[in-house]
């Protein structure tokens, strides 16, 4: 059995693993933690668990955060941690505090295959279109710009790649064997010259 990689994340107290949905966050997260030995925090269960929403939003089957909260109890965790902490989440960036956060990877995924994977999870036309004009335009990485830097977002395509090819490439980042870097997917370029854009922008 291959020992935890604590030593190759020990300058690192804070790492964020986010993207849009269906982008495999959950599952690489998970590898990670067990990779180099660190705690875990999904946003999403930590908001249902101890009931940090405002409402429910039906039409969307999704619970609506309430982000003060959510960001004093992501703030409590951080300080009470003395390792390294993974934190999970599309709207990670609203609730962490950039001081924080050593590198945030941006989980990327091609929308053709995205739009698959929103399918087979039950999710409405609604809201799979609206994930999916997210994806095609950045929106998750922007917003990790725009919060913590470009120095500290790393930008993952997930696309036809297994949750271990994944997990090394990130574990290749923070081990300084492979750069931290962005813009290195295009969907909106791609679409638009195979003339899909349309269909996938469809609402917006």
């Amino acid at each position: 059995m291959n020992k935890p990689h604590s030593h190759l994340v020990r300058e690192h107290k804070v790492l964020i693993i986010t993207g849009t949905p269906g982008v495999g966050k959950s599952s690489v997260s998970k590898k990670l933690t067990s990779k180099v030995n660190a705690e875990l925090v999904s946003i999403g269960d930590l908001v249902s668990k101890e009931k940090l929403y405002i409402k429910a939003d039906r039409k969307r089957n999704t619970l609506i955060a309430d982000m003060e909260k959510t960001s004093n109890r992501i703030k409590d965790i951080i300080s009470h941690t003395s390792g390294t902490l993974i934190i999970e989440g599309h709207y990670a960036v609203d609730v962490v505090p950039p001081e924080t956060v050593s590198l945030v990877f941006v989980l990327r995924r091609n929308p053709e295959e995205l739009k698959e994977t929103l399918k087979n999870r039950g999710y409405k036309d609604g809201k799979v279109y609206e994930n999916l004009a997210a994806e095609i335009l950045d929106v998750c990485l922007y917003d990790a710009v725009k919060k913590y830097s470009i120095e500290k977002v790393c930008e993952i395509d997930v696309s036809e790649r297994t949750t271990d090819e994944v997990t090394k490439e990130i574990l290749q980042v923070l081990q300084g064997k492979k750069k931290c870097r962005i813009n290195i997917v295009d969907w909106l370029g791609k679409l638009y010259a195979e003339e899909k854009l349309d269909e996938y922008l469809k609402d917006f």
